[in-house]
């Protein structure tokens, strides 16, 4: 199991398809979820959480790489 990010228009627009994703290394899932507030991976495996920006910032810092802003982010757990 991993982590991952999925990015979707914001809710104003009809395009619904997935615009962002990506797999966060197994490095950084440890801080990413502390900043979550997870205690593991498999205890939220079911569904996705909406990020809010700031912990889209904090995750961008955390995993050293810039993450869109003009998405809807999302943080799920999959296979």
């Amino acid at each position: 199991m991993q982590l991952c990010i999925t990015g979707f228009l914001p809710d104003n627009f009809e395009d619904s398809s997935l615009k962002y994703e990506l797999d966060i290394k197994a490095e950084f899932e440890a801080p990413v979820m502390q900043i979550l507030g997870w205690d593991s991976l498999a205890a939220e495996a079911d569904g996705q959480l909406p990020l809010t920006d700031e912990q889209t910032r904090q995750i961008s810092s955390a995993i050293r790489e810039p993450l869109p802003h003009d998405l809807d982010l999302f943080i799920g757990v999959v296979a």
